[in-house]
């Protein structure tokens, strides 16, 4: 029993120590603290300025009313506005990046015209634009 409760516990741990899942870790890590920055960007600083240009100071004190129900509207803008400066980033400093390294890197492993071809007579490689093969000496 202990013998098994030790080899799951050095299975757990090869898992843990495996590149992909710390980095994982570290990615969702930073991620929810950059959540955090926007969030404050939004709600301290481009919500206000935006607020100041119309009437409204703050956002999330914007609400309305039906029939007794509350709708909270301001803290829905203010998330939505975290998002898409979330998503804007993601897009722009991370995916369209990739998107550029990837298609170079296709651009590079596209093969080169081949330079030589085989005799159909020997199957030896001889220059692409031979008109006799250099070994058999048979026409090609």
């Amino acid at each position: 029993m202990a013998e098994k409760a030790k080899g799951v516990l050095d299975g757990f741990q090869r898992f843990i120590m495996r590149g992909n899942v710390v980095d994982l870790a570290v990615g969702i890590i930073i991620g929810a603290s950059f959540t955090a920055v926007v969030n404050s960007l939004v709600r301290d600083i481009i919500t206000p300025f935006i607020a100041a240009i119309g009437s409204q100071p703050d956002f999330s004190k914007l609400a309305f009313q039906i029939r007794g129900s509350t709708f909270m509207y301001g803290d829905f803008l203010n998330t939505l506005i975290s998002f898409i400066i979330q998503a804007s980033i993601v897009y722009f400093a991370i995916v369209l990046p990739i998107n550029a390294l990837r298609e170079s890197m296709q651009k590079a492993s596209v093969p080169a015209d081949p330079t030589s071809k085989k005799c159909p007579q020997c199957k030896s490689e001889i220059p692409i634009d031979a008109t006799r093969c250099a070994h058999c000496t048979q026409p090609v």
